[in-house]
């Protein structure tokens, strides 16, 4: 898109008040840059390629980061309401059950970083985004609009859907998650397929045997595989996730899970998380992908925002904390220019470019951690051995200690 600079910097200052702002993609990261780009007085039209409003998944994990977001986005006290808050972080051997690391996450924590440490469902985090939403009149959501390919002129960028439905804004911010057709065009990179297989079920708390539900995130660490659970929905259900390293040659996507496969990867662990493989009734399969982290996601009147500008793997339970992050820092960046969105989105890029790529190669080395074996495993569990709550404290402000 070489050449658009120009055009972007008019249609920026003469087209913004006739037309809105488009995104491609209502998950969590388009509703979080909608209500961003409604507190600057932008119009906004979200395009979601589903045909029903909604969010899969399961929990999910929310840093002190998080909630500042939230607060900035004007729905921290309805996420506040949904959350389920934990007293600790635990990370377990799952070979000999031993305690690894434990990070206590009460006043001490909060006082550090200004926000609690949380979990909550999936859906709830979507659904506190979309009521927001649905409260200004400035915002238009449309469903059954895949965003396929997008244009851009002297007059804003036009846009078009897989059905043919043509679409003209200001500008468009692409939201629509690691397979993201707005970046296929703007960057025309490729997904980097980890091996790295995720299963994913919520089972009811009931279920769940009574000597492990703990009210804190345990992460259960062995050799190429992982086994984390925590509570939902104030402790009526519980989260189970388990990772390991497939077998076979993945392609990126979602399907239904297969339990004799997870059974396969966790042979050999100890028998108390052991149990917890055969609770779920269905399981949802993820082959998980990311991307090599890049300078520049902003050309022009595109620009990329949360999995579309920097998949990563889960093992920093940081992904939807990014993409809130990105709409906030997007939202202040368009206040900074004056509205003038060019120069805004080349300033949020610059602004979120090394903060996310140290997010995204940071994860990928702490799933080399979790997944140590041999010698390795040793190493790592001698890691955190007498580390005070401070000491771990300091090494998570980089993450944690984001405000906006």
């Amino acid at each position: 898109m070489a050449g658009v600079s120009k055009q972007a910097a008019a249609a920026s200052t003469a087209g913004s008040s006739a037309m809105p702002i488009l995104i491609a993609g209502g998950g969590i990261g388009g509703l979080a840059c909608a209500l961003a780009l409604s507190r600057q007085g932008f119009q906004v039209k979200v395009l979601e390629q589903a045909s029903q409003v909604g969010e899969i998944g399961a929990g999910i994990q929310l840093g002190p980061n998080a909630f500042a977001a939230f607060d900035a986005l004007g729905v921290g006290d309805r996420a506040r309401s949904r959350a389920v808050y934990t007293e600790r972080m635990v990370m377990m051997d799952a070979i000999d059950a031993s305690v690894v690391a434990d990070v206590p996450l009460g006043e001490a924590f909060r006082r550090r970083f200004g926000n609690p440490y949380a979990v909550i469902h999936r859906a709830d985090v979507h659904q506190v985004l979309l009521e927001g939403v649905q409260e200004t009149e400035l915002i238009e959501f449309k469903t059954s609009a895949r965003v396929v390919r997008l244009e851009q002129d002297e007059a804003g960028v036009p846009v078009f859907d897989a059905g043919g439905s043509a679409y003209r804004g200001c500008a468009l911010i692409g939201c629509d998650g690691v397979k993201s057709a707005v970046r296929q065009q703007i960057v025309g990179d490729d997904v980097r397929v980890t091996g790295h297989v995720v299963y994913r079920a919520v089972v009811e708390a009931d279920d769940f045997p009574q000597e492990l539900r703990w009210n804190y995130p345990t992460i259960w660490v062995g050799p190429d595989c992982h086994l984390v659970h925590y509570p939902l929905r104030g402790g009526d259900q519980f989260n189970l996730v388990v990772t390991f390293h497939s077998a076979r040659q993945e392609v990126w996507g979602v399907s239904d899970g297969d339990q004799q496969e997870v059974l396969t990867h966790f042979q050999g662990i100890h028998p108390l998380p052991h149990r917890l493989l055969d609770l779920p009734k269905s399981w949802r399969r993820w082959a998980t992908a990311d991307r090599e982290p890049i300078a520049r996601w902003s050309f022009g009147l595109a620009t990329l925002l949360g999995d579309a500008a920097h998949p990563m793997m889960q093992y920093l339970a940081q992904g939807a904390c990014m993409a809130l992050e990105d709409a906030v820092t997007l939202g202040a960046a368009i206040e900074a220019q004056d509205g003038d969105l060019a120069a805004a989105f080349a300033r949020y890029e610059h602004l979120r470019v090394t903060r996310t790529a140290r997010m995204v190669l940071s994860t990928r080395e702490m799933g080399r951690i979790y997944h140590a074996k041999g010698v390795e495993r040793l190493v790592r569990n001698s890691l955190w051995t007498g580390r005070t709550p401070e000491r771990y404290y300091d090494a998570l402000e980089w993450i944690y200690g984001w405000t906006g």
